[in-house]
């Protein structure tokens, strides 16, 4: 394997494995396996809050997803529904979903939410700033974890 090859290849097992930073001011996070365990903030997040943004449209969730939010009509279905998210995952893997979807599928439809660096399809309005805070990232994995079926 060519040295530029390799040393990229590298560079990758170490962005995977190690702390993840933005010199855009998000917060440094570590990536361990399918998951970032520990919280954003350091602080877990509000569960209804959570609940608030998932079911606005600004936010996008439900523009894909469904889930148990009947007073919400016209849910998303391009998407698997969010019911029982927190008997599928753990507050860790849904906080790298959340962040960065595309380290799970890199074919994913899914925004990163919390990704600035590396992306290509940005709108103008978006360009340089994540979608969420580190505060609304924590909100909804409380909320998330709550969906049990």
């Amino acid at each position: 394997m060519p040295l530029v090859s390799r040393i990229a290849y590298l560079t990758g097992i170490l962005a995977a494995l190690g702390s993840v930073a933005s010199a855009q001011g998000l917060r440094t996070y570590d990536i361990i396996g399918d998951a970032i365990p520990a919280s954003l903030t350091g602080t877990a997040g509000d569960a209804t809050r959570g609940r608030a943004l998932v079911v606005d449209r600004s936010s996008t969730c439900i523009l894909c997803h469904s889930g148990p939010f009947p007073e919400q009509n016209f849910q998303g279905d391009v998407a698997p529904s969010l019911a029982g998210t927190g008997s599928r995952w753990s507050a860790g893997q849904i906080r790298l979903r959340l962040v960065d979807a595309s380290r799970m599928n890199a074919a994913t439809i899914m925004p990163s939410y919390y990704r600035i660096d590396g992306l290509s399809r940005v709108g103008r309005a978006w360009q340089g700033k994540s979608i969420l805070t580190a505060e609304q990232i924590e909100d909804i994995v409380a909320y998330l974890v709550t969906l049990r079926e």
